[in-house]
């Protein structure tokens, strides 16, 4: 048998083969954005400026075009609803949460919705886009009214942001190119709803390799008093050796 370099071509539907025996679907995706403003954890909301739901809160997020794979469709949404292009949107995190697609979700016909979690640095007040009327951050409690099923998409990413805190360097996410480790510990705080050692918690993370890196240059004050605080950047690790485990949570306490 001979072999060619010929690429094949792009595989054909089978004879016979009717796309209209099989009932239609779209296919959508939701985004759980979180950002730490003030101290507090707080999530990207859209008020619905079409029915259904007119008027109710629910997470960003749209239909995916035909051209386009989930990624980049949550890519768009991203950059449309925070007003940022696609390319400084792609500079954050935005990882796969989990597919979502109980039969009635949506009473506009049958939507799979794909849904993604995103975490981003303190941004400037948000756009609405699409069928948003409005857009804006607003502090999370776990317990906000959304449409559709959209409660559960953002407990199920809260959870998953909170475990990947222990083990990833994902906290970095949060944090400004440049940081101290104040407000890096702030994040893990804000998003365990913990109080923290401090002595403690700097010892672990420089002890961790690739976690965060120094800059060079004066350090940064913090507040009004004090000593200046050393300011560093993400490093090159991914995850954490050994993990960072949170604490056991207050009782009560969701954020």
């Amino acid at each position: 048998m001979s072999l060619t370099n010929a690429a094949p071509g792009p595989p054909r539907a089978p004879e016979g083969y009717d796309p209209a025996d099989f009932e239609p679907f779209a296919v959508a995706v939701d985004l759980a954005v979180f950002t730490v403003r003030d101290n507090r954890l707080h999530v990207l909301l859209v008020e619905r400026g079409e029915d259904p739901y007119r008027g109710a809160w629910a997470l960003p997020g749209g239909f995916v075009r035909p051209r386009e794979s989930a990624g980049q469709a949550a890519l768009r949404e991203l950059a449309e609803e925070t007003g940022l292009s696609e390319e400084t949107a792609g500079a954050f995190h935005l990882e796969q949460l989990r597919t979502y697609s109980a039969p009635d979700r949506d009473p506009r016909m049958r939507v799979v919705s794909v849904a993604y979690a995103a975490l981003v640095p303190d941004l400037p007040e948000p756009r609405g886009g699409g069928d948003a009327a409005w857009a804006r951050w607003t502090p999370f409690d776990g317990h906000a009214p959304l449409a559709f099923d959209h409660g559960r998409i953002l407990a199920d990413a809260y959870d998953r942001i909170g475990a990947r805190l222990e083990y990833t360097c994902l906290a970095t996410s949060f944090c400004r190119p440049a940081f101290t480790l104040g407000e890096l510990r702030q994040v893990y705080e804000t998003v365990w709803g913990v109080r923290l050692d401090s002595p403690n918690f700097r010892r672990k993370v420089l002890a961790t390799p690739g976690f965060v890196e120094a800059l060079e240059g004066p350090p940064r004050r913090t507040g009004g008093r004090g000593k200046p605080a050393a300011l560093y950047r993400a490093g090159a690790a991914t995850t954490l050796h050994p993990p960072l485990l949170r604490p056991d949570r207050p009782e009560g306490r969701t954020a």
